[in-house]
């Protein structure tokens, strides 16, 4: 566990989810009862995660060239105690990338140089989120993020709907060893959970091609994050839970 904060939020603002919408829209109640409609930065269901008359925290754009100013970052859940997760897809990434500049994931080892959004796969039509090289790695490390924010109890699920594109990165993983390291990291976005596993209610496919990965020697590291209207810490790895579908 770091007590540094990785990210610092701007400035938030409180309201009451009234409903998610058209996937990237969610109507919110302002504390001054004003209803304003906010950019939903994240491509998933949020399942479990987006329930109308949720606590939510919004920023705020001063850019007049945005056609919605608010952007919705955290949502409160409640399946163990009150937590504040993380919504807003494009932070997972970023965040990662400056834990990795402060070496924070020791089972990763020691590297020199840090690459993101590089091409690779077949055709080299795809792009890794992370590339890691030099030191004391004989082996290029190819590192993929996965935002999680779907709980069973306190067992982090991903993924929490059918993605044939999360399929096919496991697969491009597989097909990089031995001559590469591959790593799925899952970037729990809530600070609720003890152990994580595949979503297979979900996406069945998927969690038998992650278990396939596994065997084949692909790295998973299920990394918990601490998320709050402050900001975001990093708190460590969880155990995974393969044995039993989900």
């Amino acid at each position: 566990m770091t007590e540094e904060l990785l990210y610092r939020y701007p400035t938030l603002y409180p309201g009451i989810l009234v409903k998610r919408y058209k996937r990237f829209l969610a109507d919110v109640e302002l504390a001054s009862g004003e209803i304003v409609t906010a950019h939903c930065p994240n491509t998933g269901p949020m399942t479990g995660v987006s329930k109308p008359g949720s606590a939510v925290m919004l920023s705020l754009s001063d850019n007049p060239n945005r056609k919605l100013a608010h952007t919705l970052e955290l949502i409160e859940v409640h399946d163990n105690e009150p937590t504040w997760t993380g919504v807003n897809t494009a932070l997972p990434n970023r965040i990662v990338k400056l834990a990795l500049e402060k070496y924070l994931f020791p089972e990763l080892g020691d590297y020199a140089k840090i690459k993101g959004e590089v091409p690779y796969g077949q055709d080299k039509k795809s792009r890794i989120d992370f590339v890691l090289t030099g030191n004391d790695t004989d082996k290029p490390i190819y590192l993929e993020v996965k935002n999680t924010t779907w709980v069973n109890g306190r067992l982090a699920l991903f993924p929490d709907t059918e993605t044939t594109r999360g399929q096919k990165h496991l697969r491009e993983l597989m097909a990089l060893i031995p001559h590469s390291r591959s790593v799925m990291l899952y970037f729990i976005n809530r600070s609720d959970c003890t152990a994580f596993a595949p979503g297979d209610s979900a996406d069945p496919v998927y969690g038998k091609l992650l278990r396939d990965a596994i065997a084949c020697g692909v790295e998973v590291l299920p990394c918990s994050f601490d998320v709050t209207p402050v900001g975001v810490r990093y708190l460590g790895l969880l155990e995974c839970n393969f044995a039993q579908l989900v």
